[in-house]
């Protein structure tokens, strides 16, 4: 059978693993997995599309995790999942661009602060943090608000394109033989006879070892399987996207000196030529509330007039929420569970898209040593190389080589992002072809620009509704 479905019965066979949610740390999971080919594996999703949670509305940034609590669990993983991933990138045709934070400090408390920072930076391995004065501050961003006192200069943290992420892991997941069944939420759970018993919509699913990274959903399932070791409260962060007008503004990621409840308001750079203005951090009871709210971008506004005040000229292109997992503990909650065969990867806030790989690895070590699943040999899967999304390299339109082979990659489409023809085509012809507007857009940026569709919208659909499988 196909190893992407999303309709139908599902198979009858026992998988040797399953995995519930296909963010990116599920499908980092999946792609770890597909290293020992002698495992049957299913990555299973309730959404139409992978990455469809929180991985599709976080804010993009590859962390050095300079600032996470030394000593976590998170700490490690973020450390390691951030050489990694910055390897994978390059390896993949992922676009990164390294251009540093500044945490800016507007009073004499938050100045305070700063060599504290830097100092928990240095615990958590980051040595090549500095103090910046006012003088060096506005030298490196002459657009920032007036009344900064200074900042901690973090030349390692980069901004990454959290999409393509995803979608390359999956795409080398599914490569490898491990089969994605999308629209397939998990209604119960069970376990008898050394089995795991999975209730979906499209019939049940049977494993020899489960692994729960289902995000939001991570403690639901937690607790079907018998444990309450945590709460996930959906933390809402609201955020405003800037038109690419805009990028010449900034040239760091610039931080607030953070808080309790998560890293605070920030404006950044980003790989496709925007700038990003958020994340609110409301609690909420709601796992489904991503709407935006008059008060929210009220707020984020307000915020923003101070820490670049010439942005809020800017026209912004969209506005987006996404929901945390965040839970009642400081680290992840990742632990397996010997007698039933299990592993739950739960409490993956922001963090989770640097450190995915390191995560992945990490719950590997679990099943096998703590579940005692045999992996069997290692292969690693064939390398894939993904469709460039970054403004710092050249569109499939702007290399004429690629056009004289196929001039379907010199027909734009969608003027505002400059996607053709030919790349629209290849996202619905690729392993996981979209199945929506919305994963096409993630695909191709089509539909992602000033216009948002209101000229291309009508001639991408009807490449849609032909192309699709």
């Amino acid at each position: 059978m196909t190893t992407v479905t999303a309709s139908g019965p599902l198979p009858e066979d026992t998988y040797d693993v399953v995995i519930v949610g296909a963010g990116v740390v599920g499908c980092a999971i999946a792609r770890r997995l597909a290293h020992h080919p002698a495992l049957r594996v299913a990555l299973v999703e309730a959404g139409d599309d992978v990455g469809q949670g929180t991985s599709k509305a976080n804010t993009a940034i590859l962390h050095t995790g300079f600032d996470a609590v030394p000593g976590s669990l998170e700490a490690r993983l973020v450390r390691d999942g951030s050489r990694l991933l910055a390897a994978y990138a390059a390896e993949s045709g992922i676009p990164v661009e390294p251009v540093g934070a500044l945490l800016v400090a507007w009073d004499e408390e938050q100045l305070a602060a700063l060599p504290r920072l830097a100092e928990k930076a240095a615990r958590n391995d980051c040595h090549d943090t500095r103090l910046l004065g006012p003088a060096d501050l506005y030298a490196r961003e002459p657009h920032l608000g007036p009344g900064a006192l200074g900042a901690l200069h973090v030349p390692g943290e980069s901004v990454i394109c959290p999409w393509t992420t995803t979608l390359a892991y999956a795409t080398q997941a599914v490569r490898a033989g491990v089969h994605l069944h999308l629209e397939t939420p998990v209604e119960h759970a069970g376990h008898r006879d050394g089995v795991h018993h999975l209730t979906t919509p499209r019939g049940p699913l049977r494993a020899r070892r489960l692994v729960n990274a289902a995000g939001l959903h991570a403690d639901t399932l937690d607790r079907a399987l018998g444990h309450d070791d945590f709460t996930v409260t959906p933390r809402r962060g609201q955020l405003i996207v800037h038109d690419s007008f805009a990028r010449a503004l900034v040239r760091h990621i610039l931080l607030p000196v953070p808080t309790a409840l998560g890293k605070g308001v920030l404006v950044a750079p980003t790989v496709h030529g925007n700038v990003l203005l958020g994340p609110t951090a409301e609690d909420l009871d709601d796992k489904g509330a991503t709407e935006s709210t008059a008060e929210g971008l009220r707020r984020l506004r307000e915020q923003g007039r101070r820490i670049l005040p010439a942005l809020l000229d800017e026209e912004v292109t969209a506005v987006y929420a996404g929901l945390r997992a965040a839970t009642e503990h400081d680290d992840y909650r990742i632990t397996a569970d010997p007698a039933l065969g299990s592993v739950t990867a739960g409490g993956i806030r922001s963090t989770g898209l640097t450190a995915s790989l390191a995560i992945a690895d990490h719950v590997t070590g679990l099943l096998a040593g703590s579940t005692g699943l045999d992996l069997g040999p290692e292969r690693p899967p064939d390398s894939v190389r993904m469709p460039s999304l970054g403004e710092a390299d050249p569109r499939p339109h702007e290399r004429p080589e690629l056009v004289a082979a196929d001039p379907e990659y010199g027909v734009l489409v969608c003027h505002c992002e400059r996607v053709s023809r030919g790349e629209i085509r290849d996202a619905l012809a690729g392993p996981i072809p979209p199945r929506g507007l919305d994963g096409l857009r993630r695909r191709t940026r089509a539909r992602a620009g000033r216009c948002q569709g209101f000229h291309c919208g009508a001639a991408v659909r009807e490449l849609f509704e032909e192309g699709r499988p």
